[in-house]
């Protein structure tokens, strides 16, 4: 098998492997290889990889007589961008949830204040642009959630910090999971769009406090939404 057919391959199965885990197909220990093997219909050397590189993300751990177990979620390594991925398509729980609205109050209205400072006139521009092919969408319709997500991933990113733009991934993967949840609140449109709004004139005025404050103020709009959902007391601000 070709190497670039084989790593399609292993990334097809581990993607099934995930897949079977968040939906709580295999329990809290996985078959052996060889089974997976035959359900996969893939070669063990397939299997092997697809499960080693699931294991180097803190997802699995081997232990002699017990087999390969399933680690649980929150010891998953969330600063791989597959993993974030992986781990929002499980069902949320209340804690999972509070986690997600602590690191958006903690990362985002700082990295949005420092791009406030810090972009090129090119990220501004950027981030006009994203906002732009945002405004027109509305919260369900197609586009909607990769229009927002790609507006918050250019906020980051233009934070100039290399850690921040890390975690980018998370904070598109927060911005999905809540769109549904804002969705839900009356005139969901027009009170995300000012939100939004707010923050990218914010930042094309280079003025970081109020940049900041209107990030807070739109996590703000989502987290009272979620508070009431999942039973969770919203983080106290910093």
């Amino acid at each position: 098998m070709e190497q670039g057919k084989d790593r399609s391959l292993v990334a097809k199965v581990m993607d099934g492997l995930v897949t079977g885990i968040v939906e709580d197909k295999y329990g809290g220990i996985l078959p052996p290889q060889d089974v997976l093997s035959k359900d996969f219909d893939v070669s063990r050397t397939v299997m092997r990889e697809a499960l080693s590189m699931l294991l180097a993300r803190d997802m699995l751990d081997v232990r002699p007589k017990v087999g390969t177990r399933i680690r649980p979620m929150r010891d998953w390594r969330m600063i791989d961008e597959d993993v974030v991925s992986w781990r929002f398509r499980a069902k949320p729980d209340p804690q999972f949830m509070r986690d997600v609205i602590e690191f958006r109050m903690l990362i985002e209205p700082r990295a949005t204040a420092q791009a406030a400072v810090r972009a090129s006139a090119a990220e501004i521009a950027g981030i006009r642009e994203a906002f732009d092919a945002f405004k027109p969408l509305q919260p369900g319709e197609a586009g909607y959630d990769a229009a927002d997500e790609l507006l918050h991933t250019r906020i980051v990113q233009a934070s100039g910090n290399q850690f921040f733009q890390q975690m980018a991934a998370i904070v598109r993967g927060a911005v999905r999971l809540v769109n549904p949840r804002v969705a839900q609140q009356d005139n969901a449109y027009a009170r995300s769009l000012a939100a939004h709004a707010r923050v990218v004139e914010a930042i094309e005025r280079r003025d970081p406090r109020e940049a900041e404050a209107a990030a807070l103020a739109l996590i703000d709009f989502g987290a009272d939404e979620i508070s009431r959902d999942f039973s969770v007391e919203v983080p106290a601000r910093a």
